[in-house]
């Protein structure tokens, strides 16, 4: 027959080492808690749906006048882009220039629609929102000055951002989700009260305004190191914060399809270098990664997709590092920790 005291001892030590168990699952399940809320690199896609000058020749300058006006191929291309995302388990953040919902073909973007990537405002002209003169707000209104009606400059902004949104209602049957500015300023909309109570009084609680400032190299060089350096310190200062109204500010991200191919001349291989330097470097650090081109642009300087499946193979790849997201996202993530 066992001795009490030994089986006494026997049930402590049961005891302690099941309270030493609970403790280890507790910390255990509160470090996977604490590795569950750590915040992924957020990777964002975003084409801006409009024509560019010099595409798809160097000669074409008429674009600037008509930046709505897509051809056949820029609206295969965005759609194509979309399908291949989804198909990845991605998403692309489109802005759409409202002149585009002139044309009878909507079809292309409502697929885009239903596919479940989000659209946002880009203006209805493609106009420059920090111009302080009418005629200075858009190419179109310069050579037609009778279309402004009397308009001041911020009118003039105002109801282009308006009509847009009027436009994706009637014509596509969606609320634009976010707005992006025509062009970017490396200030964004900083020390421009003005604006951003403007962007709010119509509806929107994020802009993607802001393009850092970086070194290019010269046209039709191979860029060197320090391009590359460059950019990666430039996506790095360039992250996501708050504006004193509460506007959420989300920066586009260097280097853009435009300072690539069309300022500098890129091949194609020096872009795709960039964009996974970014993307790796996002996901390292915890970063905001927010790609931008252009279909008008892409369709002739990329038209296998190579840009988009590479960003979406690197974040697969990240695992829960990571994950390809729709500004909206971003600006909540940024709106959260603000409270």
């Amino acid at each position: 027959m066992l001795h009490p005291e030994f089986l006494n001892s026997l049930s402590r030590r049961a005891f302690f080492s099941a309270s030493l168990a609970a403790v280890s699952c507790s910390r255990l399940s509160s470090l996977q808690a604490r590795l569950n809320k750590a915040p992924k690199a957020q990777i964002a896609i975003t084409f801006d749906l409009e024509m560019s000058r010099m595409y798809p020749s160097r000669e074409m300058l008429e674009w600037d006048y008509q930046k709505g006006n897509l051809n056949q191929e820029t609206k295969d291309y965005s759609l194509k882009a979309a399908q291949i995302a989804s198909e990845l388990g991605g998403k692309v953040h489109y802005f759409c220039v409202g002149r585009v919902l002139e044309q009878k073909d909507v079809q292309w973007i409502k697929q885009i629609s239903e596919l479940g990537h989000p659209i946002g405002n880009h203006t209805y002209d493609h106009v420059n929102v920090w111009a302080t003169e009418p005629a200075k707000t858009q190419f179109r209104f310069s050579r037609s000055p009778w279309l402004l009606g009397g308009k001041t400059a911020a009118e003039v902004i105002q109801h282009n951002v308006r009509i847009t949104t009027e436009a994706m209602q009637q014509r596509l049957n969606v609320k634009p989700d976010g707005f992006r500015t025509p062009g970017g300023s490396s200030a964004g909309l900083d020390q421009r009260e003005d604006l951003q109570k403007l962007l709010q009084s119509e509806g929107f609680q994020w802009v993607s305004s802001k393009y850092p400032r970086h070194k290019y190299s010269e046209p039709g060089t191979e860029p060197q190191q320090e391009i590359f350096d460059s950019i990666l310190e430039a996506q790095r200062s360039a992250q996501p914060y708050v504006y004193p109204t509460g506007l959420v500010e989300i920066p586009m991200s260097p280097i853009s399809d435009v300072g690539a191919f069309r300022t500098s001349r890129w091949q194609r291989k020096y872009f795709l270098k960039s964009v996974e330097l970014c993307v790796q470097q996002a996901i390292e650090q915890k970063l905001v990664f927010d790609f931008l081109c252009h279909p008008s642009i892409m369709y002739v300087e990329d038209p296998d997709f190579e840009t988009v499946k590479l960003i979406c193979k690197l974040v697969q790849q990240a695992g829960d590092l990571a994950e390809i997201v729709g500004l909206s996202e971003i600006a909540g993530r940024y709106r959260e920790q603000q409270h």
